[in-house]
């Protein structure tokens, strides 16, 4: 695999700065970015803030979505990941096990359990800066937004994999 770190090749050689480093994009090493809207998910699901979380696991149970976008009147205000809900809610849910308390738990609502104030990203970002993000953050997707904070896109760090892997055929 031949990396470019500033239009130089560098044969299998690890790029460490991912700032300066060219990863091997399918458009090439030459100073092209990918930006975000080529690989972004268009499909986005949301929530509004006072859906309950019954509503929420039903749409993890029932979809492969592993994020969904809270919003209200349009405007993106957090993220629940599959994984919060899975922190929030009882393993009894569903089992012989189950309480009165356990299924209580499903009556909370999205905005309690949401990542409020997500980092998010612009179509017109660059794939290096979501690299980045991703890189010093722990999160697991960055919602893609427009001018007026509508959410009309996902990334996923399996998306970016996704458009560094060319095309099998």
């Amino acid at each position: 695999m031949i990396y470019c770190v500033n239009n130089h090749e560098l044969n299998g050689a690890e790029p460490f700065n991912i700032k300066s480093a060219r990863l091997p994009l399918p458009l090439g090493c030459y100073g092209e970015v990918m930006s975000i809207e080529n690989i972004m998910s268009k499909t986005v699901v949301t929530v509004e803030m006072d859906d309950s979380l019954k509503v929420v696991k039903d749409i993890f149970d029932n979809t492969r979505f592993h994020h969904l976008l809270v919003v209200e009147t349009g405007k993106l205000f957090g993220v629940i990941s599959d994984r919060d809900l899975l922190k929030s809610l009882s393993p009894n849910i569903g089992t012989i096990s189950e309480t009165l308390k356990d299924t209580a738990a499903l009556n909370k609502k999205a905005h309690q359990i949401m990542t409020r104030k997500p980092v998010t990203l612009s179509p017109k970002a660059s794939l290096y800066e979501a690299i980045d993000i991703f890189n010093h953050q722990s999160f697991s997707c960055i919602p893609i937004i427009d001018d007026e904070h509508k959410p009309i896109g996902i990334l996923s760090w399996r998306d970016i994999l996704k458009a560094l892997v060319p095309n099998r055929g």
